[in-house]
């Protein structure tokens, strides 16, 4: 007989048994777990490399190819990191008032196949200016307008011109920030979609609420549904789902929603002032709107992104060690604590290094360089030692992610049957999408039928997480690696089960 059991998303699957010659024929491994920092894509710290429409820069091949293989020490580090992501930011200064021009099309098109090329994803952000001008202004910061963006209607052609290039190549694309609004792309300091600073009317009125919606909502147009767009607080979120009459107490995602394709579930967060104050310099804050006051908000959004984060990518940078010693290294401080609670999947490894370098010398920083985004331990599996063509191949793994958060881009989890002799090899998905394997254990059971093409002999047995777009799902720079001793082929991007399965007649 058999009975249901569910894998990840609610995929019912049946695990035959009862059959005690066959479980006879059943071999239990357990694997051991390895503490190595080691890359992994779409995780860990990036590398911030950016540009500008005045005088690009292209991205260059062979220097990102060695972030993934050798150590690299930035920007006053004291500790080094192997890197699968680069922050990629273009400045689109000259183009203010006017549509982007066809060769700084063909420049960014350039960078995604370099960046293909070196086996690297891209974390993506357009503004208009990273220039502040400081003065006598109100502002508490005395960062005084104008501020250098660009009015709604230029920034929504920008964004139509560059879906067919986000379309076309969001196999290298991690995640794409927001970005476009006010200074550094960071949605505050703004000319054209509502000035929260104090310089102005301290709020956001609704109708700014709306054109940053009517932004967002495009945005998420010019990428395929897979792939999420990170907003810079939390309440951009909340009005953009709920309007721009949402209370600070709006509701976030659920299960139901996480991965589930919706825009909703596709905004992500990037907090660029990680652990740097009480609210992070304004990230846990209410601005306001045209009925309501700015004022504090800290515990309520920081809830709100806890619960919503579970589903979502997550990443950004400290920018201030000011907030020390909440920001350090246990016991003094939380930081471990704040990224397991927040989700994090990267971090910037040039800013702020005062902050990050406190990690390296107070003792967190190899856990926190394993533990960013996902790492997946494989503890033990029962795997078949022999079966008949024709018979259900049933196999049983405990596989924990003890990373701070899930995959956010979706991928495969594949078992591998390599021919001992022939080298043939016979895939067999066991889940199509992974994105439900959050911090903790997972057990997974199926019993499958073998694809009709299997002949007889013997089967090397192996696991195989490989990009989800099939342009890279044969490159090992882009297939997961598990964090356990011996099992990972770095020729084919395979993790080995050390086991041989015959498959009879």
């Amino acid at each position: 007989m058999s009975q249901p059991l569910r894998l990840l998303s609610g995929l019912v699957v049946y695990l035959l048994i009862g059959q005690a010659t066959l479980q006879a024929q059943n071999r239990h491994l357990t694997y051991r777990a390895s503490q190595q920092d080691f890359t992994n894509p779409e995780r860990g710290f990036y590398i911030p490399i950016s540009t500008s429409s005045d005088r690009f820069v292209p991205l260059d091949a062979a220097t990102l190819a060695t972030y993934r293989t050798q150590a690299q020490r930035v920007s006053k580090a004291s500790y080094s990191i192997y890197c699968s992501l680069v922050y990629r930011s273009y400045r689109l200064e000259t183009f203010k008032s006017s549509p982007l021009s066809d060769e700084f099309l063909k420049q960014v098109r350039a960078d995604f196949a370099i960046a293909r090329q070196a086996g690297i994803k891209l974390i993506l952000r357009f503004a208009y200016t990273d220039k502040a001008t400081t003065g006598d202004c109100p502002d508490q910061y005395k960062i005084c307008p104008p501020y250098g963006d660009a009015p709604k209607a230029i920034v929504l052609t920008h964004i139509s011109q560059l879906s067919p290039l986000l379309h076309a190549n969001a196999d290298v694309i991690a995640v794409l920030q927001m970005g476009f609004i006010g200074i550094w792309g960071e949605n505050y300091f703004t000319d054209y979609f509502g000035d929260a600073s104090t310089n102005s009317l301290g709020v956001v009125p609704d109708s700014s609420w709306q054109d940053r919606n009517q932004l967002l909502a495009a945005l998420l147009k010019a990428l395929p549904t897979d792939r999420m767009v990170q907003v810079r607080t939390p309440q951009i979120k909340q009005r953009f789902v709920y309007g721009p009459k949402a209370l600070v107490t709006s509701a976030a995602m659920d299960s139901a929603d996480g991965f589930s394709g919706s825009d909703r579930a596709r905004i992500g967060f990037h907090n660029d002032c990680f652990l740097a104050s009480v609210d992070d310099y304004g990230t846990f804050y209410d601005v306001g709107n045209s009925s309501t006051k700015r004022g504090p908000a800290t515990a309520t959004l920081r809830r709100y992104m806890a619960q919503d984060s579970r589903y979502t990518a997550v990443g950004g940078e400290t920018c201030d060690d000011a907030f020390s010693p909440q920001n350090d290294c246990a016991p003094l401080g939380r930081a471990e604590q704040e990224m397991a609670l927040m989700h994090y999947s990267y971090l910037n490894a040039s800013y702020n290094n005062e902050v990050n370098n406190d990690w390296q010398s107070q003792g967190c920083m190899d856990n926190i360089r394993r533990r960013l985004g996902y790492r997946f331990v494989l503890r033990e599996a029962t795997l078949p030692e022999r079966i008949k063509i024709g018979q259900a191949l049933t196999v049983e793994m405990t596989l924990n992610n003890v990373g701070y958060s899930s995959l956010y881009n979706p991928r495969p989890l594949q078992l591998i049957l390599r021919h001992t002799i022939t080298g043939a090899i016979h895939v067999i998905t066991l889940a199509s999408d992974t994105r439900r394997l959050s911090p903790g254990s997972h057990q997974l059971r199926r019993s499958i039928q073998l694809p009709a093409a299997v002949k007889a002999g013997q089967y090397e047995l192996l696991l195989n997480l490989p990009d989800g777009y099939s342009s890279l799902a044969t490159t090992p720079a882009y297939s997961i690696r598990l964090a356990n001793q011996g099992l990972w082929e770095i020729s084919t991007g395979y993790n080995k089960l050390n086991h041989i399965l015959t498959i009879r007649p």
